[in-house]
């Protein structure tokens, strides 16, 4: 997907295996899903307030915080950044066939 991405999933990655006094990102994990979660969350609210103000600066930098809590959430659950990619990837090639994007994404 992402070099930037598959980097930082990387670096949260390695917090969770090998803790370092003063990460927040250690800091997400020792106080566990519902924190996580809980900013995920918040981070979420924030990046639509900013999509509403029309600041787009502010969006991006949003997007980032919600991005980050996104693979915090991903680490937190075992969840590997390639397998995310790897449906990205089924999506992507689907686009511009609405007919089949429907009945694929019918249960979600």
């Amino acid at each position: 997907m992402n070099d930037t991405l598959a980097g930082l999933y990387q670096v949260v990655e390695g917090r969770k295996g090998n803790p370092q006094e003063g990460s927040y990102t250690c800091y997400l994990f020792e106080k566990g899903l519902d924190k996580i979660l809980k900013k995920c969350g918040e981070e979420c609210a924030e990046m639509i307030i900013a999509a509403k103000n029309s600041d787009n600066e502010e969006l991006a930098n949003e997007i980032c915080d919600l991005l980050y809590h996104m693979l915090v959430l991903m680490a937190e659950r075992g969840l590997p950044l390639e397998r995310v990619e790897a449906i990205l990837e089924e999506r992507r090639q689907k686009i511009g066939n609405l007919k089949q994007f429907h009945q694929t994404d019918h249960n979600t």
